[in-house]
């Protein structure tokens, strides 16, 4: 009789402990999951360009391995603890506030981190893109979970939404967007309006250390910026393969001719073709030049900020610059 006591005791104590089990498992894995006593959830899922991947819903080490990423955090009012740098720097973006990127740990070159610095920092969430990292994602994803976009560039705006939707910051992403879109408004104002922004060409090159000029088409960073202010764009803009840009060499530069031309330089000036070209006859002949409308900018800024925070920054100047 004690043996079968004892018998059920065990048997209930098994089922006892396998139901605690099955609960414990649903109360930590989902976004409509609640961890024990917190009323909060502890991960939740996000669609990434590498599948489903849950994620921590309050990160707090958070690894960023490009510029778009590393933008998207601080404007979002988060601080990675790690970051990439650009192969022709060795810091991070200057127009980006020095307190805030100080104690950013470096953790290699955009598109080569060094994984075992990576790993070292003990990252609850990393966000990079496909079209950089898609390579290491089975190596980052080892480390913490990998919160990838397709690309960089022209979606910042739907990586922006992304970003915030694995960071938590949904509700600040909504501020952030609506301050963006009122701020187009008062450049576009200032300017003069949308028939005189639709009226005025405005042209984006850029020279490259080791390659050819660049003349940026309309699908990427900047030109979803000039699209977004109603900017007119030469008919050059539309032969740009992919959209990107079109390039050419110091001897066509005249193919790059408009109202208003922007520049930047990515290395050294004079061996991107920047100082021959920029002084030459070509050059000067452009209605820009004679003008005196030709701007140059910050490359790091321009082109390679990626997000809401340098959107701001390159708002204000275009309009110093196009009202000066």
């Amino acid at each position: 009789m004690a043996t079968s006591l004892r018998h059920r005791g065990l048997a209930f104590g098994a089922l006892a402990l396998a139901g605690a089990l099955t609960l414990s498992a649903c109360g930590s894995s989902d976004s409509g999951d609640k961890a024990s006593g917190s009323g909060a959830a502890k991960t939740h899922t996000v669609k990434t360009a590498m599948g489903d991947v849950k994620v921590p819903v309050n990160p707090e080490r958070v690894v960023v391995l490009d510029t778009g990423e590393l933008d998207s955090a601080l404007t979002l009012g988060v601080q990675p603890v790690g970051g990439t740098h650009s192969a022709s720097e060795d810091s991070f973006p200057s127009y980006l506030p020095a307190s805030r990127t100080k104690n950013i740990k470096q953790v290699g070159e955009i598109a080569n981190p060094n994984l075992e610095t990576v790993a070292s920092l003990k990252p609850d969430l990393i966000l990079t893109s496909k079209v950089r990292d898609g390579d290491r994602y089975e190596q980052l994803r080892a480390i913490a979970p990998t919160v990838m976009t397709e690309s960089t560039g022209t979606a910042w705006k739907e990586n922006f939404q992304l970003h915030a939707e694995a960071l938590g910051k949904q509700a600040e992403a909504k501020k952030v967007v609506a301050d963006y879109d009122a701020h187009v408004a008062k450049v576009t104002e200032a300017i003069g309006g949308k028939e005189k922004a639709a009226a005025t060409e405005v042209n984006f090159v850029r020279f490259v250390e080791g390659a050819d000029i660049r003349i940026y088409g309309k699908q990427n960073y900047i030109g979803s910026i000039l699209a977004d202010l109603g900017m007119g764009r030469p008919a050059i803009t539309d032969k740009a393969k992919d959209g990107f840009s079109y390039d050419v060499s110091p001897e066509k530069i005249d193919l790059a001719d408009a109202d208003v031309v922007f520049t930047s330089t990515y290395g050294d000036p004079a061996k991107a073709g920047a100082t021959k070209t920029m002084n030459s006859g070509l050059w000067k002949g452009l209605k820009a030049s004679k003008d005196g409308k030709v701007f140059k900018v910050d490359d790091r800024l321009w082109i390679a900020g990626i997000g809401y925070t340098a959107a701001g920054k390159i708002l204000d100047e275009f309009q110093a610059k196009m009202t000066g």
